[in-house]
């Protein structure tokens, strides 16, 4: 009599582990050769070659062992993540090239400098401080809404608005179907028949401050963005462009570059919620309706080490009016 036999038991299979490297396109991003997304356009055209075989698809991963031309020419290992500031004059377009044949942003950048892509944008008529780098993992990561920074800008606007005419953005508006998160609005000063902002937001929709201006018969005709999360536009003028220090860069953004920093500024000073500035705008913004001076709100500038006496000195003794008297 046969002996029954039980069936093979299944061996439980490893899960695959992943492929060794990093996609092209990524790698390509970090050697400065093009964005991400530029650089699978490129692959697709058949531009890249990788040990030898042109390809085809950017659904491929390679390691520093493997051989990558583009155009037929070997590309450059990939450097350490770099940051600029630049100051963006009104009439340039934030685009590698533009279809109307308008100047573009990369047009007039200083020759010296490598191959830098934006973070985020300032549309054609607005002007002030548009980060770049050379490193397209930092630019996706500073782009991305979970970061959070707050960008503030200087807006002149047509028209003498009253404090309760910004309320309505304050608690966030609806335009067009889309609907807009709060922003922090002050008024700074009226001129005429112009009034002067500021205005902070926390997200970067297309035109969104002209747009939400506009449904509130606010006519927005200048728009300067003065600060991007930690970094600030200073005394920066158009057309400048200034490199953020290494060591700036890491505390800033961490080793990795482009963690969430929230609204620290590169000069280490407390936070404050959102709430609360919202709240000290809105009571600034009223003073000043009621005719209080804006000098009053400007912050005095504290004085530097050399001028500020050391803990128990004992002040110095001033030259009297008029200078030392003759016998």
């Amino acid at each position: 009599m046969a002996e029954k036999t039980s069936p093979p038991k299944s061996v439980p299979q490893k899960p695959a582990l992943p492929p060794a490297g990093e996609r092209i396109a990524k790698v390509l991003s970090r050697a400065g050769v093009a964005s991400r997304r530029e650089a699978e356009r490129m692959i697709e055209l058949g531009e890249v070659s990788v040990n030898g075989a042109v390809i085809t698809s950017p659904a491929l991963n390679v390691t520093p062992a493997d051989k990558i031309l583009v155009r037929g020419k070997a590309i450059a290992e990939a450097e350490p993540a770099r940051l600029w500031l630049y100051y963006k004059p009104e009439g340039l377009v934030t685009s590698a090239s533009d279809e109307k044949g308008r100047e573009t942003v990369f047009d007039n950048l200083p020759e010296e400098l490598p191959r830098v892509m934006s973070i985020g944008r300032l549309d054609l008529n607005s002007e002030g401080l548009l980060l770049l780098t050379n490193d397209g993992g930092l630019k996706r990561r500073l782009e991305l809404p979970s970061t959070g920074w707050l960008r503030k800008y200087r807006v002149r606007v047509n028209g003498n608005p009253m404090d309760p005419d910004l309320e309505p953005l304050r608690k966030g508006i609806e335009v067009d179907g889309e609907r807009f998160q709060p922003m922090q609005v002050a008024i700074d000063r009226i001129q005429g028949a112009n009034a002067w902002l500021t205005v902070g937001l926390r997200e970067g929709k297309n035109r969104e401050i002209r747009r939400a201006m506009a449904a509130i018969n606010l006519t927005v005709n200048r728009l300067i963005r003065i600060s991007y999360g930690p970094f600030r536009l200073g005394e920066m003028t158009a057309g400048m462009v200034e490199e953020v220090k290494p060591r700036v860069l890491r505390e800033q953004l961490g080793e990795g570059g482009g963690k969430d920093a929230g609204d620290a500024p590169a000069r280490a000073r407390p936070t404050r919620s959102l709430q609360r500035d919202a709240k000290m705008a809105a009571e600034r913004s009223a003073a000043i309706q009621a005719g209080a001076s804006e000098r009053e709100f400007i912050r005095k500038p504290r004085p530097t080490s050399a001028a500020r006496p050391a803990a128990g000195a004992k002040p110095r003794p001033t030259a009297p009016k008029g200078g030392p008297k003759r016998g």
